[in-house]
């Protein structure tokens, strides 16, 4: 698996689910936002520590997560 050094993936955070190095934001949520409409700048006024390469590095995660799922047509 390729190595992040903005996300992390730990079991004892938020289940296991990735989140941006030193938070508790999660990729998912990251992804959410973005897909309700709200742009960077949104997401960094709601959670002013992040940074636009903490955003970046969520949507890279995400579609390097899915270039590797396996795909079933049924």
């Amino acid at each position: 698996m390729k190595e992040y050094k903005r996300i992390v993936v730990n079991p004892d955070i938020m289940f296991g689910k990735p989140v941006i190095k030193g938070t508790r934001i999660t990729v998912e949520q990251i992804l959410r936002k973005l897909a309700g409409g709200m742009n960077m700048n949104d997401i960094i006024v709601d959670h002013p520590h992040l940074k636009p390469e903490d955003i970046f590095a969520a949507q890279e995660f995400a579609a390097d997560y899915l270039a590797e799922e396996e795909i079933a047509f049924g």
